[in-house]
């Protein structure tokens, strides 16, 4: 494996925990929301909701600056909602583990409220949630079920892909 891409949807935690993890592997981190063109952002930052073919620039761009950590290792923050987008993502790095992070509501509209200056408003919170395909049976998915600590969850990870 070369790849952890914490996925959800916005103020699950992806960053901050895809930062950690990183830090504790020595990997490369790529910040998804980076990534985005700007007419997403301008979309996103207008209340508006992005669709299928919003996305695919974006996901590409995410899969391609992944795929240049294929031999030291990386982990990358982007919401990566819906099982097709994790199969483009897959296209780049056949290895990917994806982890979802715990997606309560409230807890993500929390998170988002102390946010300062991000693009993505709460009103797209239930937007996400509706959008978001729950990995069931699908290979390299952790399904993380507690909101802890940054460092408990990272330890929670390496333990469960024997990351030492």
């Amino acid at each position: 494996m070369s790849a952890i891409i914490v996925m959800g949807p916005s103020g699950c935690g992806k960053s901050t925990l895809g930062k950690a993890l990183a830090a504790d592997l020595g990997w490369a981190f790529v910040e998804g929301d980076d990534l985005h063109p700007q007419a997403n952002i301008h979309k996103m930052s207008a209340g508006i909701p992005l669709t299928d073919d919003d996305r695919q620039p974006f996901l590409h761009n995410v899969g391609k600056a992944i795929a240049q950590y294929q031999d030291t290792g990386v982990v990358a923050a982007c919401s990566a909602l819906k099982k097709s987008y994790r199969d483009l993502l897959r296209a780049y790095s056949p290895d990917a583990v994806f982890v979802l992070p715990p997606r309560d509501r409230d807890t993500l509209l929390a998170n988002m409220a102390v946010r300062g200056d991000h693009f993505m408003p709460t009103s797209l919170v239930d937007s996400q949630l509706e959008t978001l395909e729950i990995p069931g049976g699908e290979e390299h998915c952790l399904l993380l079920t507690s909101e802890v600590t940054a460092q408990a969850v990272v330890a929670e990870v390496k333990a469960i892909l024997d990351l030492g």
